[in-house]
């Protein structure tokens, strides 16, 4: 990575170890092109960045709202840390141009597929948790998704999209949405589904994301918005 304070002033941190920095950007598929180059990619980051994340968006939820279920701050952090949520962080950043990866995966759209840029918001927090520690990720986070969690609420976009999409279609249609598993890529421990949201009679959105689950929520929400 030649942009190392660009890339750095669009997040606001100053890294002590660029490494860390460049690390985080590196996506498995740059890997299989530059075998030559004694570099690791970013999914141990990205590991590390998904459990810094929930223990800031929890601590925070937690002593935020006091009156709020367990289940309540489960569906709003749920909504807050979702694939779409870190990817549109990882937009508003503007970083997804730096990520490092293949041209064939390049070609295909890679630098604003979704679970890709989420991927590399956590793998970068997991960067800067290692390299500053956790007060210096707690600001990134208050910054980033923790300013997003009035919204969320204000919405009810915490609120469970399947349950609610289907309240809608049964009332509407007066049928029952089904979820169908059109594309599993991927291996065992880096899955990526694409499903189908469908009636009987008609389709409505897809959705994508790392698990079967994930994918569903995401075509429900997509459905939301066509719907409302």
């Amino acid at each position: 990575m030649e942009n190392h304070k660009e890339v750095e002033e669009k997040l606001g941190v100053v890294f002590s170890d660029k490494t860390l920095l460049e690390k985080s950007f590196i996506h498995r598929s740059y890997i299989n092109e530059n075998r030559d180059r004694d570099v690791e990619n970013n999914e141990r980051l990205e590991f590390l960045g998904d459990a810094v994340l929930e223990l800031i968006v929890s601590d925070h939820l937690y002593n935020k709202f006091p009156d709020r279920s367990e289940g309540e701050l489960t569906a709003i952090r749920s909504a807050a840390v979702r694939t779409e949520s870190l990817a549109e962080q990882s937009r508003d950043l503007g970083i997804g141009m730096y990520l490092l990866m293949s041209r064939g995966e390049e070609d295909s759209g890679g630098k604003d597929k979704d679970f890709l840029l989420a991927n590399l918001f956590e793998a970068v927090l997991g960067a800067i948790y290692l390299d500053k520690g956790y007060e210096e990720a707690k600001a990134f986070v208050s910054g980033t998704v923790l300013s997003k969690i009035p919204v969320i609420i204000k919405e009810g976009s915490f609120v469970d999209p399947k349950t609610k999409v289907q309240e809608i279609i049964q009332s509407k249609y007066k049928e029952t949405p089904t979820y169908e598993v059109v594309k599993e890529i991927g291996p065992d421990h880096d899955k990526h589904f694409t499903v189908i949201l469908k009636t009987a009679s008609r389709k409505f959105t897809d959705g994508e994301g790392p698990s079967k689950q994930k994918a569903e929520e995401d075509a429900a929400r997509k459905a939301l918005d066509i719907l409302k």
